[in-house]
């Protein structure tokens, strides 16, 4: 399957891209799913959703139902980036019905969202149930899974595994792979680095200037992310009386004479991950969760190493690459691998962005992204009170320090090296198969338990 770089990063609305934007995008499609209902009935009709899983269990603490009215009201994430969006949910919250297709339905928010808690669909734990009544009829349902990144899937799909929704089939690509290994053999065979091998198969959908335009759009994105969180304050939503530290944190490193690399890169990861903390608009990279690691490291690059535009582009295409493999081969959803599906996949794609960048052989690059991974094998997905706040704030500071340092040390090897990266995404695949519900993005074990005990 063919997944665009434009579809690795999305420009959205925080805090979750699988419980946020996943169950808006879910909503908005649902709609278009029931239009030939609506228009034809001659009753009241009425909309509902049941929220399950992890959706459920955290839902509140992501914004699942407040996206899911969003989504049913027309919404968008893009839509939102850079409004009120409490605003917006505060009066969805006090309608019951909303004009659809020129009817007037019943929709009422705080009680036609369910987060129903009793068991999860077997297929994947992201599940959403949409459902359209007449009367006591059912007239519509349609079921939903958000698997990561803020991609979707339906049941069919999961159980053929074929491509999610937004996914195209690579068959018409130029230089299809679905491999590290196919991707290094291609790139050797063909002479053309993992940057070049991308563009061209994205060129089948796009024009190279449509590309180039995407591309730019979703750096200038990240950057103004990063610059939103290193000039704001207060304490972050939710409940738990989180302080923002990034501008804190920026304003004693531009103090010294001489700022630690490290010190930089947290600043910038917890600048964004602040903002996606607070809904504000951030870029699937490859989700929310994990949406600091990227863009501390390119604004690290672009800031204190002067790299261009074109190097911008090539750091996103190599970084897109990595992501797809892992995306084909394993999970980036916290709710079915954990952690190590979402930070740890952000690391790798940086690490091999990094790598690209910096005269790195396709051997290195690869290199790169399997040492950042395999540096976080096994982390679970246990936010405290169902936020993306703690610990996924600092997480992805770390998760850019690890990023750097793997693509550090690839530049200093051959490119030769033990473990390769699909053993090492295959080891994380069946290490998230293998962790305990507990630890993957339901808040019912780990830090989050801790914290309650406390």
């Amino acid at each position: 399957m063919f997944i665009s770089v434009l579809d690795v990063f999305k420009i959205g609305i925080g805090p979750s891209s699988s419980h946020t934007m996943g169950p808006m995008l879910a909503a908005h499609d649902f709609l278009a799913q029931i239009k030939t209902q609506v228009e034809a009935s001659q009753e009241k009709l009425r909309l509902c959703c049941r929220l399950k899983g992890s959706l459920a269990l955290t839902g509140e603490g992501h914004g699942s139902d407040k996206a899911v009215a969003l989504g049913l009201h027309g919404y968008l994430p893009l839509d939102l980036s850079g409004k009120d969006v409490d605003s917006i949910v505060s009066n969805l919250w006090q309608q019951s019905e909303r004009q659809l297709y020129g009817k007037s339905v019943d929709f009422s928010p705080a009680t036609d969202i369910c987060l129903d808690k009793t068991e999860t669909l077997p297929a994947h734990p992201n599940g959403m149930v949409f459902q359209l009544w007449q009367s006591d009829t059912c007239l519509v349902e349609e079921v939903y899974f958000s698997i990561g990144g803020g991609f979707l899937s339906r049941p069919d799909e999961l159980e053929a595994l074929v491509a999610p929704m937004q996914m195209q089939p690579a068959t018409t690509c130029p230089h299809p792979f679905d491999s590290a290994a196919n991707m290094l053999e291609m790139s050797q065979a063909k002479q053309l680095s993992i940057a070049e091998l991308k563009r061209d198969n994205e060129q089948v959908y796009r024009t190279d200037a449509e590309l180039s335009q995407g591309l730019d759009a979703i750096w200038q994105a990240m950057q103004t992310c990063v610059e939103q969180g290193l000039s704001a304050e207060g304490i972050l939503p939710g409940g738990l009386e989180v302080k923002r530290r990034a501008k804190h944190l920026y304003q004693r490193l531009n103090q010294q004479s001489v700022s630690n690399l490290n010190d930089l890169l947290c600043a910038y990861a917890m600048a964004v991950n602040e903002e996606n903390a607070a809904g504000h608009m951030v870029v699937t990279a490859p989700t929310n969760g994990a949406a600091g690691v990227i863009p501390a490291l390119l604004y690290y690059l672009v800031k204190h190493e002067n790299i261009n535009t074109a190097q911008i582009h090539d750091f996103l295409l190599t970084a897109a690459a990595i992501g797809g493999i892992i995306k084909h081969r394993s999970s980036i959803s916290g709710a079915e691998v954990g952690c190590q599906g979402e930070v740890g996949s952000a690391a790798a794609m940086g690490a091999a962005g990094l790598c690209a960048v910096q005269g790195g052989t396709t051997e290195q690059i690869e290199n790169a992204a399997e040492i950042a991974l395999e540096h976080h094998l096994g982390m679970t997905c246990d936010p405290v009170k169902g936020l993306v706040q703690v610990p996924c704030i600092e997480r992805n500071g770390f998760g850019a320090i690890k990023a750097y340092t793997a693509a550090s040390l690839a530049l200093h090897g051959s490119g030769v090296h033990l473990m390769p990266l699909d053993a090492c995404i295959a080891a994380m695949r069946q290490t998230g198969l293998e962790m305990s519900e507990k630890y993957k993005e339901t808040a019912l074990g780990g830090l989050a338990v801790s914290f309650t005990e406390c």
